[in-house]
């Protein structure tokens, strides 16, 4: 059986790049291009790979992928082919905390969001959640660990020894406990 690809998935703004800095950290390789360089909004960097964003119609990467991490972004999680095995570490946030999160980008961006009234983008959001987490449990190829950002960034031991043992390889687990930054928690409901 192949390495799995291991995703990092969530809704934005809710640690994906903190999940994919602290995986790196361990010694995993990450699938990324660096297009989307580091900001205010993410100082350590995205750790994104433009290529996602096709996935419904680019596949062919994936190959590539194995043994590797790459972040995913919710909606796209269903897309990736059952040929292969995956390990998703499923980052979840507080939905107020992300809908905070995500108005301080935009502001610091100069950039509006969406016109839907913030009760309206979290139902929402709890839908696109269920849906995909319902996607993942009816596969037998896809593994799945969710972790909580705050206790991420408030217990970074516990969730590191966490997502060391589901990804089940070596990792320098000190190194990912550095990579975790308390003062980058920002945005808090």
């Amino acid at each position: 059986m192949p390495d799995p690809v291991i995703v990092v998935s969530g809704l934005p703004r809710s640690g994906t790049s903190l999940a994919m800095q602290a995986i790196h950290a361990g010694g995993i390789e990450p699938v990324t291009d660096g297009q989307r360089v580091a900001d205010p909004d993410n100082p350590r960097g995205y750790y994104e790979f433009e290529r996602v964003k096709a996935l419904r119609t680019d596949k062919a990467w994936l190959d590539d992928a194995a043994g590797k991490v790459v972040k995913v972004i919710h909606m796209l999680v269903p897309e990736l082919p059952d040929d292969r095995p995956y390990r998703i570490v499923f980052m979840e946030r507080e939905l107020d905390e992300v809908l905070a999160s995500q108005s301080t980008m935009l502001a610091r961006s100069g950039r509006s969001g969406a016109s839907l009234p913030p009760d309206r983008l979290k139902a929402i959001y709890e839908q696109q959640l269920r849906q995909v987490h319902d996607w993942i449990a009816a596969r037998s190829n896809v593994q799945a660990l969710r972790v909580g950002y705050r206790s991420f960034v408030t217990a970074p031991v516990i969730e590191v020894d966490r997502i060391a043992d589901f990804i089940g390889v070596p990792m320098d687990r000190a190194a990912m406990v550095r990579a975790v930054d308390p003062s980058l928690y920002r945005n808090k409901a």
